[in-house]
C-alpha cells in the first residue's frame, strides 16, 4: 500500500510513522509532508531515508491511504481534495468527526463501520479513545445510563510546543529565572488547568463536549448521559481519567475486572495493596490502555462502578488508533 503522512514532522505524524513501521508488508510506498519550514529535511524510517514535502495535489494522486495529523486548518482545506483525487483519508481533527457521513471509528469497538466510509474516516478525540474501550465493555456487559469523567491530560496533548514550554518552565524554575507562559492560559509546572480548549455556550469547554458528542456516536446511543470535566496536569505523555458510571444492570467490581482482563486494547493495573494502578509514567509507549482502581460506586451502589485509566494520547489516542483503521482497510482490501 502507498501511504501519505500530512504533519509527518509533528507529534502525531512521528508515531504514525513509528506504527506504520510495525507493518512493515504493507508499505510499499511512504510520503512525508511538514510545512514549508521542514521542507527537504530527511528523515529516516525502515523504509528509507525519506526528503520531507510540502503538501500538493501529486501527494494524494499517488496515495492510497494518507493519514491527517496537521491540524483542522489543513484538513478543512485538503481532506474533501484528497479523496477528490483517490486518496482514502484517516483524519486526526475534529473537522469530520460530527459529519453523519463520516464514520467515527475505535477498531476495538465499531471496526464494521470503516466500511461505511465514502473517502474519509475520523480518528476520535484522545481521551475518547482512552475512555471508549473500557466503557463499551460495560455498555456491552451491563447497560450504561450515565458516565461522569475527570481527565487529567498531558501536556503533550497540546504538541510539541506545549512540551517545551513545560521543559523550560522546570529549567527556569531550577535557575531561578522567571517563568515564561505562552501555550497555556496560565503557569503549568507545580500546577493543574481546568481548561482545555474553548469555553462553550453552556460553560463546558469543547474537549469536554467532544467526549459527549463523540461517545454518543461510537456507541450510537444518544440516551446515554454524559458529564465531563478535563484538566491540563504538568505530565508529559499519557492522559489519565476518573470514570464513573450508572449501569443498567446489577454490577460488580469482580465481574468487571474479569471481563477487563478479556478484552484485548486494555491491560488491567489494579492491585492496591501492592501499589498498583493506573499512571502515565507506566502508561506512556504503551499499546494498551491501562485501568485500575476498580471499585463498587458509593453513588450508584450495585448499579455503579468506578474506575481510572491512564493511556498514552499519542498512540491509541491518535497514532495507533488510525495504524489499526489502515490495517483493516489492507485486510478487507478497501
Amino acid at each position: 500500500m502507498r501511504f501519505a503522512i500530512i504533519g509527518a514532522t509533528g507529534i502525531v505524524g512521528q508515531e504514525i510513522i513509528k506504527c506504520l513501521e510495525k507493518i512493515q508488508a504493507s508499505v510499499t510506498a511512504l510520503r512525508l509532508v511538514a510545512s514549508v519550514k521542514s521542507e527537504g529535511k530527511i528523515i529516516e524510517t525502515i523504509f528509507g531515508k525519506i526528503k520531507v514535502e510540502i503538501i500538493n495535489e501529486e501527494v494524494f494522486k499517488n496515495s492510497d491511504i494518507v493519514f491527517f495529523a496537521a491540524g483542522s486548518e489543513i484538513s478543512i482545506t485538503w481532506v474533501k481534495k484528497a479523496v477528490e483525487l483517490g486518496s482514502i483519508v484517516i483524519d486526526n481533527s475534529s473537522c469530520f468527526r460530527y459529519d453523519v457521513d463520516v464514520p467515527l471509528v475505535i477498531p476495538e469497538i465499531n471496526p464494521q463501520e470503516i466500511f461505511t466510509h465514502k473517502g474519509i474516516i475520523a480518528n476520535p478525540n484522545c481521551t475518547t479513545a482512552i475512555a471508549s474501550i473500557p466503557l463499551w465493555v460495560i455498555k456491552e456487559n451491563f447497560g450504561l445510563k450515565k458516565i461522569i469523567v475527570s481527565t487529567y491530560q498531558a501536556v503533550s496533548g497540546a504538541g510539541n510546543s506545549a512540551m517545551k514550554e513545560l521543559e523550560k518552565q522546570v529549567c527556569d524554575y531550577s535557575q531561578g529565572n522567571k517563568l515564561e507562559i505562552k501555550k497555556f492560559q496560565h503557569q503549568i509546572l507545580f500546577n493543574l488547568i481546568p481548561h482545555i480548549d474553548t469555553f462553550q455556550e453552556n460553560n463546558y469547554t469543547r474537549e469536554e463536549m467532544k467526549v459527549v458528542w463523540e461517545i454518543q456516536k461510537i456507541f450510537k446511543d444518544k440516551k446515554i448521559s454524559i458529564s465531563c470535566t478535563a484538566v491540563r496536569i504538568p505530565v508529559m505523555r499519557a492522559h489519565s481519567e476518573s470514570i464513573v458510571v450508572e449501569t443498567k444492570k446489577k454490577i460488580s467490581p469482580e465481574k468487571t475486572r474479569a471481563l477487563f482482563k478479556k478484552t484485548a486494547g486494555i491491560k488491567v493495573v489494579d492491585d492496591p495493596k501492592k501499589n498498583l494502578y493506573p499512571m502515565p509514567l507506566f502508561a506512556s509507549n504503551d499499546y494498551s490502555v491501562h485501568v485500575g482502581r476498580i471499585r463498587q460506586s458509593l453513588v450508584f451502589g450495585n448499579y455503579g462502578i468506578e474506575f481510572f485509566v491512564s493511556g498514552d494520547q499519542l498512540l491509541k489516542g491518535a497514532a495507533l488508533n488510525a495504524v489499526q483503521i489502515a490495517e483493516i482497510l489492507i485486510k478487507n482490501k478497501f
